[in-house]
């Protein structure tokens, strides 16, 4: 649920399309640039398969910074918020606990039957 938080946020970003865009441009610049080397169709072709490159490139990165994404700090922050969470719902019931033998010794004083 955090890596795919995470990867969602990276992904929603924009920063892989922005990576794949410069790359396209570069390559469209250098293909340009180089015109007198190269034919139209190597140019399409070119553009095509550095594109899809990139894009393979940029899952690729996003995959390793999940693969190494620690997630120890994450687990025992949780795992706190867990033990917190326990511990108050266990006070509330001892508050609740507390606030109805109060209440019985207030509607019932000194044992009295009704």
């Amino acid at each position: 649920m955090i890596v795919e938080r995470f990867s969602q946020s990276v992904i929603g970003s924009g920063l892989l399309r922005l990576y794949v865009a410069i790359g396209f441009f570069a390559t469209l610049i250098f293909f340009i640039i180089n015109a007198d080397h190269f034919s139209p169709m190597e140019m399409l072709i070119g553009i095509i398969v550095i594109t899809i490159g990139l894009k393979g490139v940029a899952y690729l990165m996003l995959s390793l910074v999940i693969m190494f994404f620690n997630l120890d700090n994450k687990k025992s922050e949780l795992d706190f918020y867990s033990k917190a969470s326990e511990i108050e719902q266990l006070l509330s019931d001892l508050v609740i606990k507390e606030a109805t033998t109060e209440a019985q010794k207030i509607n019932n004083p000194k044992g009295a039957k009704r």
